[in-house]
């Protein structure tokens, strides 16, 4: 039994009975709909979900989009990004979509509209805006069922969710300055909307305090395989300013992962943690509460953005309005701050 044709044959029904039976359609009375998949079951019948979704104009796909255009060399195994993905998947999977991962380098000004004009998605999720935002406010103007992880600015087309950055990097440095620190370095690519908020935050944060100068800016990206070699270089020529004793006394780090990555540099230079030099993250992913000391970090809450993402996305999916959502950021205290 190959086709909805052989079955309606085996049923004593028409096709157009047996595609609404399957559905679950209640044009047919119950007893013929239980009838109809019993001998589907018996059978091994499946229907065609090609063709269905042809038939629906559904694909019952999600493209999940990971734009790279401020650090081409960084990975989808980035734990910031698999940690997000799960998340996302699960909550995806669980509403019956199936999910298409893309990891993009915007090589040309159309990659989103390749991606929603492509015919294989009902709808698209993207971590992170990357330095993609007029891409992808362009792309929004004529296509509703995208959602961002991200910031949002004023009269923002495209839903975005995600942390208040700029409060996140406040709460960091007012962290700091209560310590004591007055040199301030601030370690991240700030050429991305999220990071830049946080540089941002940081700077209040000094203004507020009567600190002369802007943070230290210490470029750094977030692939793992530049990662440890950046920041081991800003800290040899911190050493080498401050005549063997690093010229700064506290970090800001734009993500975990290079918070982690510079303890492991300082250690590597016999430069304590937090005794010398202060360090504080920004994700609160689980690595760093399990890190030797733990990172001390600016927690934004990864599971409740990406299910506000989903919502957001299956709202813009049935033709209801849903706008961005920002979540509060929170300092969690631990050993490196």
């Amino acid at each position: 039994m190959r086709t909805i044709a052989d079955l309606a044959e085996m049923a004593g029904v028409s096709p157009g009975t047996v595609s609404r039976a399957l559905a679950g359609k209640s044009l047919v009375n119950a007893e013929t709909r239980t009838r109809i998949q019993a001998l589907a079951d018996l059978h091994g019948f499946r229907p065609n979900q090609m063709a269905s979704r042809l038939r629906t104009r559904r694909t019952g796909v999600i493209g999940i989009v990971v734009p790279l255009g401020h650090d081409r060399r960084q990975h989808l195994s980035d734990p910031f990004f698999m940690t997000m993905l799960g998340h996302l998947a699960d909550a995806l999977t669980e509403n019956g979509y199936d999910v298409m991962l893309s990891r993009v380098i915007p090589d040309a000004p159309d990659w989103l509209d390749r991606v929603v004009d492509s015919g294989m998605v009902d709808g698209v999720l993207l971590i992170g805006q990357s330095n993609q935002y007029d891409a992808i406010e362009r792309v929004a103007s004529r296509y509703r069922p995208l959602v961002a992880w991200g910031v949002t600015l004023p009269d923002q087309i495209h839903a975005a969710v995600g942390t208040d950055n700029a409060r996140g990097g406040y709460l960091a440095g007012r962290r700091l300055i209560e310590r004591g620190s007055r040199r301030i370095a601030f370690l991240g690519d700030i050429s991305a909307p999220e990071i830049r908020q946080r540089h941002d935050g940081l700077a209040r944060a000094m203004v507020e305090a009567g600190l002369e100068g802007d943070p230290v800016q210490l470029a750094t990206h977030l692939a793992s395989d530049v990662m440890e070699q950046e920041i081991a270089a800003h800290i040899d020529t911190l050493l080498e300013q401050g005549g063997g004793r690093v010229a700064i006394d506290g970090i800001v780090a734009a993500s975990d992962m290079i918070a982690m990555t510079t303890v492991r540099v300082l250690a590597d230079r016999a430069i304590a943690v937090p005794e010398t030099l202060p360090v504080i993250g920004y994700d609160d992913l689980p690595l760093a509460a399990q890190a030797v000391p733990r990172i001390t970090t600016v927690r934004q809450d990864i599971a409740a953005g990406a299910k506000a993402m989903v919502d957001a996305l299956f709202a813009r999916i049935g033709g209801d309005e849903a706008g961005s959502v920002v979540l509060d950021p929170e300092l969690v205290l631990r050993e490196t701050a």
